[in-house]
């Protein structure tokens, strides 16, 4: 009995986790450049001396789902989108390089190019974007960024940088447990490519809410079908009792 109750509990632990997963892309659901997280189950034997008696239930995140999400115009000139397979750059907390697909941005008091969430955007070189107090800012199809600066004339554009624009292989793409989108370790640094851009527009998450709502019915129906296991196994183990306590 205690083997069938192994494998029920951790059946009942990994839809556990799996639906943690789940739920993660759903909150996700309405998150600006979000990209979700693929979840599959895998038999996996216990490891020990022996022989291989007892396999249980092994989840785990094979991959991430890279595929576009939609469109959405906004209006607003700091709002970029990339298009095709192309990603801009951002510098993490970290200060390595990650990658997304939209963003809103922002300058900061000190000039910055900044993210929504605060990350310095990065130039074609691979370095931070630091602007000159402007009255005016577009970003163009090509990634350059054109300005106006404060007390200028108003025809007086002038070009002050470009964003990095990248297009990786989706194959040697992986997003960590921070969040981030990087290279694999061990892939060659990316140049700059001749990506289009959008601006005035965002892209969404590609979290296909119907179908992460039905995963969710299913896990837990999943869930609910290993803790009758346990039920069932408790309930064995006390008949097996009732039979040897016979005299």
């Amino acid at each position: 009995m205690d083997r069938m109750l192994y494998v029920s509990m951790s059946g009942a632990k990994e839809a556990m986790l799996s639906q943690a997963n789940n739920a993660n892309n759903l909150a996700n659901a309405t998150t600006d450049g979000f990209k979700q997280d693929f979840n599959q189950f895998r038999a996996q034997h216990m490891e020990g001396p022996g022989w291989h008696t007892r396999t249980y239930s092994l989840d785990e995140r094979p991959a991430t789902d890279f595929t576009a999400g939609p469109i959405k115009v906004t209006g607003r000139a700091m709002d970029v989108a990339t298009k095709e397979n192309g990603y801009m750059a951002i510098l993490t907390p970290a200060g390595d390089e990650a990658y997304i697909r939209s963003a809103s941005m922002q300058i900061a008091a000190d000039g910055q190019l900044l993210d929504v969430h605060g990350h310095p955007m990065l130039n074609a070189a691979g370095a931070p974007i630091v602007l000159p107090p402007v009255d005016y800012l577009e970003i163009g199809h090509d990634g350059t960024i054109s300005v106006v600066p404060a007390g200028a004339p108003a025809n007086e554009v002038v070009v002050i940088d470009q964003l990095r624009l990248v297009e990786p292989d989706h194959r040697q793409l992986e997003k960590g447990l921070d969040g981030f989108i990087r290279q694999r370790p061990g892939n060659e640094e990316l140049g700059q490519t001749n990506i289009r851009v959008i601006s005035g527009a965002l892209e969404g998450s590609n979290v296909n809410t119907i179908q992460a709502l039905t995963t969710m019915i299913e896990l837990t129906r999943k869930y609910e079908m290993q803790v009758k296991m346990m039920k069932t196994s408790k309930d064995h183990a006390g008949a097996s009792d009732k039979l040897l306590s016979i005299r």
